[in-house]
């Protein structure tokens, strides 16, 4: 097990100096570092003076150069102009050149300067994590038990009334995107003019216009269930059918075995075989899906929280994609990165331990 580890940590960590290299790579490019200046300087600038105002910032070295610095493992760089004031990649108003270390990467926990929003990007991402974090804990509390419910007792009874049932609902979730799924929730629940919020005013059951809110901008400072259950819903809405179509399968495979024959021949009661025999083994398969639902929710946000307006995670990389702040983008693809190969660490350590087949080999 150790060695298993030690392998699949050095792949992670060569995978993630690979990705953030090529999104690196595309978020430098000549016309977003054109518009960069641009945007920074001046619109009227001559390509002259873009080219002047890149080679002042540090952008005229060559790429792997540059990517070094952000990263970390170079040293940062430095220039004088004809006054003799020294700028550099480590020199701002708060860190004189004096006192200005010789490295301050994404390693050293330099995220760099939003352009956009005028703040370290490590305040921005710190506040926008937490935001999503809070989120993606909802949903998988409301999305894993519902789905894996779901899953059992369509697998429980293959073929039934009851698994048709459940698998057209679960079918139907997992169809229904999430901005579309969020528009009808927000048209029934949080309109004043459509849906069921103006015949309960009507009949004195709520006291505002609407029962929910259509926007989730005050669940930054204080969560409720009226702000908050919108966009948790229309998430797990989504993730839920996907997990309990997987959970269904493993579950009717499990219930076909022979060890599960051999229970029901001896007498055991239906639900003891569900309960201690099935059940653990068809979680295996589920256990994988569930743990890589944690990336796709982390990336997958971004029309919810654009939606709903909720800025998080996604509505941050919106912001920083739409307006070219490029520092903010590779800290995005930064921590998406490293939370997806941590999570899929996790995964395949969980999946050993579930099953001793894997862990034995």
């Amino acid at each position: 097990m150790l060695m298993f580890l030690l392998r699949r940590f050095g792949i992670m960590v060569l995978t993630a100096v690979c990705l953030t290299f090529i999104v690196f790579f595309l978020t430098n490019l000549a016309p977003n570092l054109e518009k960069l200046a641009r945007s920074e300087g001046s619109v009227r600038m001559s390509d002259e003076q873009v080219q002047s105002w890149l080679a002042t910032h540090g952008y005229a070295q060559p790429l792997v150069k540059r990517y070094g610095e952000w990263l970390g493992v170079l040293p940062g760089w430095t220039a004088t102009d004809a006054a003799g004031v020294t700028t550099g990649r480590c020199i701002n108003a708060a860190v004189p050149a004096e006192s200005a270390p010789t490295r301050c990467g994404v390693l050293q926990g330099d995220w760099g300067y939003s352009t956009v929003f005028k703040r370290p990007v490590s305040e921005i991402l710190g506040r926008a994590l937490v935001a999503t974090g809070w989120l993606m804990l909802w949903v998988m509390i409301i999305m894993v038990p519902s789905a894996l419910a779901l899953g059992v007792l369509a697998g429980m009874r293959e073929g039934s009334r009851t698994d048709r049932f459940l698998s057209t609902i679960a079918i139907a979730t997992t169809a229904t995107p999430e901005y579309v799924s969020g528009v009808i929730l927000i048209a029934l629940f949080a309109s004043a003019t459509v849906g069921v919020s103006p015949w309960l005013f009507e009949h004195g059951w709520i006291e505002g216009r609407t029962w929910f809110q259509g926007t989730a901008t005050s669940a930054m400072d204080d969560i409720t269930f009226w702000n908050f259950g919108l966009p948790v819903i229309t998430i797990a809405m989504y993730g839920m059918g996907y997990i309990a179509r997987m959970t269904r399968a493993s579950m009717t495979e499990v219930m076909t075995a022979q060890y599960i024959r051999t229970a029901r021949l001896k007498g055991v009661s239906f639900r003891q075989v569900v309960l201690r025999h099935a059940l653990r083994n068809a979680l295996i398969a589920p256990f994988t899906v569930i743990m890589l639902q944690i990336p796709w929710l982390l990336n997958g946000v971004v029309i919810t929280e654009t939606l709903f307006n909720y800025k998080g995670f996604g509505w941050t990389l919106v912001q920083g994609a739409g307006n070219n702040d490029v520092e903010l983008l590779l800290s995005c693809s930064v921590v998406a990165v490293v939370i997806v190969l941590a999570t899929q660490l996790i995964s395949d350590i969980g999946y050993a331990f579930l099953n001793p087949r894997i862990r034995i080999s």
